[in-house]
């Protein structure tokens, strides 16, 4: 098995920031609960459950009632297209060992979440096919098409994006399902930020509702604002791939937490109520960030994401984005991760864009902090 090449870029930087610094403007999750919050949502008998539950392993697969509610969140899959993962980031590692191999290849949509370019890369040939920085982002389903090679076997994708909050158009997803079918080419999309998008006409269907070869990666951790569960999922409909990512697991996580599960399941059911306050959160830190930003249009280019909770913003200052996000957190506090974060073996990442994230309920006060550190620096 062979090594990445690199780090995780993103999870060194944040593991010298994200618990250092005082106003956490990077965050890539919505809002989460306590505890106490989230039991709240709990029918009586579900609150008994968590609450006399038995500390026990619980099913590779995860547990049949987590993998029902998980299955009502999609239109064509049941229970048992759905495997249960510690989180996202073990979802993508599996899904990537098993589908690739050294003789493969693989295309990879940049910029992306590092692990989708890192890990194939560590196995076979990969080439990237970027997003229309000038065109809101947007996906080229024919650049795609010309990377194709005799022997492509995956397509990798990220929509809502992480890091742009770009959405693809329903005819550019359309197409790329089209492509692959054409082809038996398998679809990966990393679907973490589905839900919480600008306006539901943009929604895009699931992947693995929408192609045989599809598959869709969720988590708890995102949308749902639920990261400390470390609950993801892959739903696939092909029976005998999912197996290949169950025996896969078992040389990794094994099983879920059982209190994870049970909790992550009562999310689901009240995910109506939860998704709704993220949603109404996120909005309202949207209308403090178009003010923000709007005070300081000689050093910010900045515009609505489709979706997520994330965006990803071009510094205009002449010290350029590294040393701004760096004076930024060491003079005050805040924190942002700058573009370096998101550079790419596959090509070029535009190198004067950091990351905002606007999914939590207390970013107006790192806002606030950020407006009176630059006003001072230009008085």
């Amino acid at each position: 098995m062979s090594k990445p090449k690199r780090d995780f870029d993103l999870e060194v930087f944040f593991s010298k920031w994200e618990f250092a610094a005082k106003y956490h403007l990077a965050a890539s999750d919505a809002q989460s609960l306590s505890l106490r919050e989230l039991l709240a949502f709990a029918s009586p008998a579900d609150r008994e459950r968590f609450e006399g539950l038995h500390l026990g392993y619980t099913q590779t697969f995860g547990a049949p009632s987590l993998r029902e509610a998980i299955a009502g969140t999609y239109d064509s899959v049941a229970a048992k297209d759905i495997l249960c993962f510690a989180g996202a980031e073990e979802a993508i590692y599996v899904a990537m060992r098993v589908l690739l191999t050294k003789d493969d290849h693989c295309i990879v949509n940049t910029p992306n979440y590092q692990a989708a370019e890192t890990l194939p890369l560590a196995i076979c040939a990969v080439s990237g096919v970027p997003l229309d920085e000038n065109n809101g982002w947007s996906l080229d389903v024919d650049k795609i098409k010309a990377a194709l090679r005799p022997n492509t076997k995956l397509i990798s994708i990220n929509f809502p994006n992480n890091p742009t909050g770009a959405i693809a158009s329903h005819a550019a997803f359309a197409q790329l399902v089209q492509l692959c079918r054409s082809r038996g080419i398998w679809l990966f999309n990393d679907e973490v930020y589905r839900l919480i998008e600008r306006s539901p006409e943009l929604r895009l269907p699931q992947v693995v509702d929408s192609y045989e070869r599809g598959i869709s990666l969720n988590v708890m951790s995102k949308s749902y604002g639920l990261p400390g569960l470390r609950v993801g999922w892959l739903a696939c409909r092909d029976q005998a791939m999912l197996l290949q990512f169950e025996r896969y697991k078992h040389f990794l996580s094994i099983c879920n937490s059982a209190p994870s599960e049970v909790l992550a399941e009562i999310a689901l059911k009240a995910s109506a109520l939860i998704l709704s306050r993220n949603r109404g959160i996120v909005r309202s830190n949207i209308g403090a960030l178009n003010a923000f930003f709007a005070e300081f249009p000689h050093l910010f280019d900045w515009r609505e994401p489709d979706g997520s909770c994330v965006a990803f913003v071009r510094y205009k200052g002449a010290e350029g984005v590294e040393n701004f996000t760096r004076q930024l957190v060491e003079e005050a506090g805040v924190l942002l991760l700058p573009s370096s974060v998101y550079r790419s073996e596959l090509g070029p990442v535009p190198a004067d864009r950091f990351r905002i994230g606007f999914g939590r309920a207390a970013m107006a006060a790192g806002l606030g902090v950020m407006r009176d550190w630059l006003t001072q620096r230009a008085a």
